[in-house]
């Protein structure tokens, strides 16, 4: 019998190669980080630095060399903030939209494949828990709630 920690272990372990694998577009190469970078600023709507760094739980420093990274590859744009010039905000580029898009598109790909080894209830019974589980991690001290946004 898997422990539940081995069960995460195993599903983080397949996820993370996908990412590795997933994130060649347009000739850029981008790490999973980036990657998640690319997916927030394009949900959030103008979000500042500080506002994805918390949502993705990192530190301000490490952040800002990644989307330094990202703004040198076009695919990313830094603005500052109108209403306070000490605030930066984020956008993707007409290259980051598409870069993002390939993403979402090829991660939706794998996912359908994925759930189509699994009937139309059981790929509910997933997604419902995963839903729990989120909840349930958002509620614990152990975990970093700004990383569930």
């Amino acid at each position: 019998m898997e422990s539940t920690r081995e069960l995460f272990q195993i599903m983080t372990r397949r996820f993370g190669l996908l990412n590795k694998n997933c994130c060649t577009v347009g000739g850029h190469d981008l790490t999973p980080v980036q990657s998640h970078i690319l997916f927030e600023v394009d949900r959030q709507h103008h979000p500042s630095i500080q506002q994805i760094a918390e949502t993705l739980g990192t530190d301000i420093t490490t952040f800002s060399r990644q989307i330094q990274s990202l703004i040198k590859m076009n695919l990313i744009k830094k603005t500052p903030d109108p209403a306070d010039r000490r605030v930066s905000t984020l956008a993707l580029t007409v290259e980051g939209k598409y870069v993002a898009a390939t993403i979402d598109h090829q991660m939706n790909a794998y996912l359908d494949d994925v759930f189509s080894f699994m009937t139309e209830f059981e790929k509910e019974t997933v997604l419902r828990s995963i839903k729990l589980m989120n909840e349930a991690m958002a509620k614990s001290d152990y975990c970093c709630k700004s990383m569930l946004g």
